[in-house]
């Protein structure tokens, strides 16, 4: 039996186990920085298996890393595993929640996590039986939803070592994501006044929420003169409590977003400007809760080429007549235009002309060729750090159905059944098969590596998080 083989019989065999754990997650969904629960999960579950575990990493309880094996090349799988608050979902084909208000697996990271946990123990079990030589690593990553698992991370150095790393998302398509996203800062402007009665003595009052609300205005003008790739968006998450008191304390919440990490450090240096003259204007002083930052992705083509082979090889799915059933109840919840928005980008992704028949089909098996581009995607990923500090790869997966809404209920309910357990063994063979490739080609690393230095031209990787922040 080849080494190919060997992994995939041995994902066969752990099937019903990687279903249990990602179902177990799915039921104790945990919001970012709380996953107490899943990361103990993994990493009691790896500990276990032989792998060296380390906790408390960045800064972060339930951050790990688990790693087997010794010497070169040392390869890292990413896996995540947290939650979003409010998506609490019963495997129901209408809006039915489990806990109301309650969080819920809307991106499928039950799925993640496991998933590459899979791909690690497969790899592991090589290592272990001397078919292959180096080392494989496990990244209990955190907090993805808030950007900030990863990127405390990579501040605290702990991909500086790799040799390359591999990642995947769960998605409604079989493919190698080969573009970029857009670079990013999280920070909250905290405003302080003096509080007086507004009708009484207003004059001996200075509104915290004037700041606020005259710093938006600022952003807003800033809008114009700003490159229009970038986004800005905020929130006041905090505005006096009552009309009559003028309010001594008000905060208002911004992400700035661009395809480039430079590009954002010179919006968010004009933001700051704009803080200060929005103090000065109320009478009031400011200062910033940096939350995080993160970078753009920086795909590596040569990396992304081989992850295609490997799914193709891995792949495809079969759904059952059921899933397929599950699934196109799931679609009729949808807005109008979200399929033919969906089957639409997917052509522009995959760079292929599709059959649109294919619409009449929810569930997609089939792995997608796809596009080497650099196209930012809308988002934000804190994988952008981990890819300028090591190659990194990424695929995805068919685990909910085609144009199902990003952080949705039906997302949570696709997630928890066999459709997303499905999808989750196939990005784990992925995953595992491209490991094995790059443990035993070294001439092929060597080139992966090769078109990093080229991209980043010896620029080395700069933590955007100011010194002395702590993760929140």
């Amino acid at each position: 039996m080849s080494h190919e083989q060997t992994v995939l019989q041995y994902l066969d065999d752990q099937d019903e186990k990687l279903s249990y754990l990602a179902r177990a997650i799915w039921e104790r969904p945990e919001i970012a920085l709380e996953e107490r629960f899943a990361s103990t999960l993994l990493a009691d579950d790896l500990a276990a298996a032989g792998f060296h575990v380390e906790r408390n990493i960045g800064g972060m309880p339930t951050a790990f890393i688990a790693s087997y094996g010794s010497g070169a090349p040392i390869i890292g799988i990413l896996g995540e595993y947290d939650a979003l608050p409010g998506l609490s979902q019963q495997l129901a084909t209408t809006r039915s929640p489990l806990h109301n208000g309650g969080p819920g697996h809307g991106c499928g990271h039950n799925l993640f996590g496991v998933a590459s946990y899979g791909a690690a123990l497969a790899l592991k079990s090589l290592i272990e039986s001397a078919q292959i030589s180096g080392t494989i690593r496990y990244y209990g990553c955190p907090a993805e939803e808030t950007l900030v698992g990863k990127t405390f991370m990579a501040q605290a150095g702990v991909f500086d070592d790799l040799a390359v790393a591999l990642a995947w998302h769960p998605s409604d398509s079989n493919m190698v994501w080969a573009g970029s996203s857009l670079a990013m800062n999280s920070f909250k402007v905290n405003f302080y006044g003096l509080s007086s009665h507004a009708a009484v003595d207003p004059h001996n009052g200075r509104s915290a929420l004037d700041g606020a609300m005259l710093m938006d205005v600022g952003v807003n003008y800033l809008r114009e003169h700003i490159i229009p790739e970038a986004r800005i968006h905020s929130v006041i998450t905090s505005g006096g409590q009552a009309p009559n008191v003028v309010p001594a304390y008000a905060q208002i919440w911004y992400y700035v977003r661009a395809p480039r990490r430079d590009q954002v450090e010179a919006i968010y240096a004009r933001l700051l400007d704009i803080a200060k003259g929005a103090a000065l204007m109320s009478g009031t002083s400011f200062d910033i809760d940096f939350v995080t930052g993160c970078y753009d992705v920086l795909p590596n083509n040569t990396l992304g080429r081989l992850m295609l082979e490997k799914l193709r090889t891995a792949g495809p799915i079969a759904f059952t007549d059921e899933e397929q059933a599950f699934a196109r109840e799931l679609q009729a919840t949808f807005a109008t235009g979200v399929l033919q928005s969906a089957f639409e980008q997917t052509q522009r992704q995959s760079n292929v002309e599709l059959d649109p028949a294919a619409l009449d089909t929810p569930l997609w098996g089939e792995i997608l060729p796809h596009i080497e581009t650099t196209a930012a995607m809308p988002g934000s990923t804190e994988v952008g750090d981990v890819s300028q500090i090591t190659p990194t790869g990424q695929l995805t997966t068919t685990c909910w159905p085609l144009g199902t809404p990003a952080h949705s209920w039906q997302i949570v309910a696709s997630s928890g059944s066999s459709i997303g357990f499905k999808g989750m063994l196939l990005a784990a063979k992925a995953l595992a098969l491209t490991g094995l490739e790059l443990f035993t080609q070294p001439a092929l690393l060597a080139e992966v590596q090769a078109e990093f230095k080229r991209k980043t031209q010896g620029r080395a990787y700069v933590s955007p998080i100011p010194e002395g922040t702590v993760p929140h």
